[in-house]
């Protein structure tokens, strides 16, 4: 069975790896996002994905070409219909796959998803359940539809959480778990199998596209829900404020559960705990801030930014 894998970032790369190792399958192809500009030199590199397929080309552990067009469009698709694949396997992507694009798979296309579908259909699944303080998360394998992450699921798996996980803690656990499964559906679809359950569409639920904006944060809103948004906004797009005209990166933090006679005003710095961090009054309980960077700057654990930066306790942020 030839197959094209469709991936980007390096929550993918996992899953390309198991591909070129599986003996069932062929990989025909590898479909990612073009080359772009990176770091403070602005220069052109390719996306992990992209990274990676180099590595395995270059090492001969595969044999595939590489596509990375700008749009899904008639010159795309004239490239994919060479390479003559049945199949197509889809992790992060980054991009819709219209009806005469997915025409050109046989068996159609696949696509795996970091949540329980039908929760949390769109880009950012893992984010969301960071946000939201879920307990339980998943992952999914689903038939590509063209209504976004609406297919029928193939697999799927729960996976519980602690309340500690960050999206890169998160994106890693999820990209090995996405390794691990993919070959036994792989396994079925070659042998012609038919399986699957549709989505029961009533209990949909979406995320949207994360913007650098969602991560400025509101001093007035509660710790719980601060603590949360440090954790779903690491690595990108870092949770900020705002001090003295600076702009400061809260970079780890956790609910702070003692001295609850401390009171001060949303964002004001109240002091120290030498065990737990720097306190920062919320619009409801306190977070303690082990971590910090100011833009431009290295991250530092808080004692050592404290060092740095003189009457920080008693300014308010934001």
């Amino acid at each position: 069975m030839r197959v094209l894998f469709a991936g980007s970032p390096e929550i993918a790369v996992p899953v390309l790896d198991t591909l070129c190792a599986m003996k069932e399958i062929k990989v025909a192809g590898v479909l990612t996002n073009p080359d772009s500009p990176k770091g403070r030199s602005g220069a052109l590199l390719p996306t992990e994905v992209g990274i990676a397929a180099a590595g395995l080309l270059r090492e001969r552990k595969a044999d595939f070409q590489v596509l990375k067009p700008a749009k899904l469009d008639s010159g795309a698709r004239e490239q994919v219909n060479a390479l003559k694949c049945d199949l197509l396997i889809s992790f992060a992507y980054g991009r819709i796959f219209g009806p005469k694009f997915l025409a050109l798979f046989p068996l159609g296309g696949i696509n795996i998803h970091p949540s329980l579908l039908p929760r949390y259909r769109g880009p950012s699944p893992i984010q969301a359940a960071i946000l939201n303080r879920d307990g339980v998360t998943g992952i999914s394998v689903q038939k590509i539809a063209l209504q976004m992450d609406s297919g029928d699921i193939l697999f799927q798996e729960k996976l519980q959480l602690t309340g500690s996980e960050t999206t890169l803690a998160l994106e890693k656990t999820m990209a090995l778990k996405a390794a691990q499964i993919i070959g036994d559906v792989l396994v079925k679809i070659a042998a012609g199998e038919k399986f699957g359950e549709p989505q029961n569409q009533k209990e949909a639920s979406y995320c949207s596209l994360v913007a650098r904006e969602d991560a400025l944060l509101d001093w007035k809103r509660g710790a719980r829900e601060i603590e949360a948004e440090i954790r779903a906004y690491n690595p990108w797009p870092l949770s900020r404020t705002i001090h003295k005209g600076l702009e400061l990166f809260i970079l780890k933090a956790g609910l702070y559960k003692k001295g609850c006679e401390l009171n001060g005003s949303p964002g004001e710095v109240l002091g120290i705990d030498k065990q737990d961090g720097i306190l920062i009054q919320t619009g409801e309980g306190i977070v303690a801030v082990t971590e910090l960077q100011y833009q431009a700057k290295k991250a530092l654990f808080w004692k050592d930014f404290l060092n740095g930066a003189r009457n920080f306790t008693g300014s308010v942020l934001g």
